[in-house]
């Protein structure tokens, strides 16, 4: 019988940390270039090392082991070892989302949650931004107040592009998206990629942490 204190987000959760467990590990050694010992996998995920348990599935950040983390965080990790295709390749090509492959479904709810928190949240905060960027290895980019190449995974780049408000305009914001992003996990996971980015970002600035479930 199913524990009914679990959330939904839970339960997706623990299916897929079954699910890692039966996945052929050496396979995902080589195919992502993992560190691994005997008792983890090791991947970076925006900039922060994880460690995937060989045992159990359970993920953990290495810097922080008690930390409670995001559901896209560990839902992107596990789809991104169930979803790949066989030799992913990023393009190094970055679009805007509505260009990504498949993605469409998704735009609305990507634009009304993720676009809107990134702007909202650091309108006034430009130098926080520029600040979280650089903590978390982004290269700057020439556009916006704030533009910086960001990496996901050490093999795929998002980029971050901020313009803060001024007494005539709102605060912009947009995220650009590797074009070939959905050979490496499902087109659902471009939105945690998303959700995960303001995170991240908003963690690394000193602000509070954003935690964004869509």
């Amino acid at each position: 019988m199913k524990d009914q204190t679990l959330s939904n987000y839970d339960r997706v959760i623990e299916n897929w940390r079954l699910k890692f467990l039966e996945m052929d590990q050496e396979k995902l050694i080589r195919k992502f270039k993992l560190d691994f010992d005997s008792q983890a996998l090791y991947i970076t995920y925006f900039s922060h090392r994880f460690s995937i348990d060989r045992h159990t599935g359970e993920i953990i950040r290495c810097d922080e082991p008690a930390l409670e983390l995001t559901f896209n965080t560990r839902i992107t990790i596990y789809n991104l070892f169930y979803y790949a295709i066989e030799n992913p390749k990023a393009s190094g090509n970055l679009v805007p989302f509505r260009e990504v492959k498949r993605v469409y479904p998704f735009e609305k709810a990507y634009r009304n949650t993720i676009l809107k928190e990134l702007q909202d949240t650091f309108a006034g905060h430009v130098e926080e931004l520029n600040l979280a960027c650089r903590r978390l290895n982004g290269i700057r980019m020439p556009q916006g107040d704030a533009g910086y190449v960001l990496p996901v995974f050490p093999f795929l780049n998002i980029a971050v592009l901020f313009w803060d408000k001024d007494d005539e305009f709102d605060a912009q914001a947009n995220l650009l998206f590797d074009s070939f992003i959905t050979d490496f996990f499902h087109e659902e996971n471009v939105v945690g990629v998303g959700a995960d980015a303001v995170y991240y970002l908003t963690e690394a600035s000193g602000l509070v942490p954003r935690k964004i479930y869509v």
